[in-house]
């Protein structure tokens, strides 16, 4: 392996990490305020690609207009599902039976089968209605 491929491996390595570790929702000039001394726009544009082609990251245009990412991890239960609160952008990760009702009903009675890894219901957390 090459120099240059090293380094391209743990420019990904990095920005995969920072990614991963995001609290909340972000955007690509977040995540290169974070690294612009490591590596270019380019390597973060390819990588997000990358990822939401994978079904890794949501992917939504906020109010703003401006693109903004979550990163989901994936999850081998069939109940798991996030909450995403709309006010602080907190991404809380929920593996429930419950939703299982809810998805069979949406088999047996509209005939869609539901990917549970992208089920996102937004909502306001307790942190911030209880502020």
């Amino acid at each position: 392996m090459s120099r240059s491929e090293s380094y391209k491996t743990k420019q990904k390595e990095l920005l995969l990490s920072i990614i991963k570790n995001q609290k909340r929702e972000f955007t690509i000039k977040d995540i290169y305020n974070q690294v612009k001394d490591k590596t270019g726009l380019t390597t973060i544009y390819r990588l997000i690609d990358k990822l939401n082609n994978a079904g890794l990251l949501n992917k939504y245009i906020g109010k703003d207009n401006i693109t903004y990412y979550q990163y989901l991890d994936k999850c081998s239960h069939e109940n798991h599902f996030f909450l995403k609160c709309t006010n602080c952008g907190n991404i809380i990760h929920i593996d429930c039976d419950c939703i299982s009702e809810l998805s069979n009903h949406i088999i047996n009675e509209h005939h869609f089968i539901p990917s549970h890894e992208h089920i996102i219901i937004n909502g306001i957390c307790n942190n911030c209605n209880n502020n």
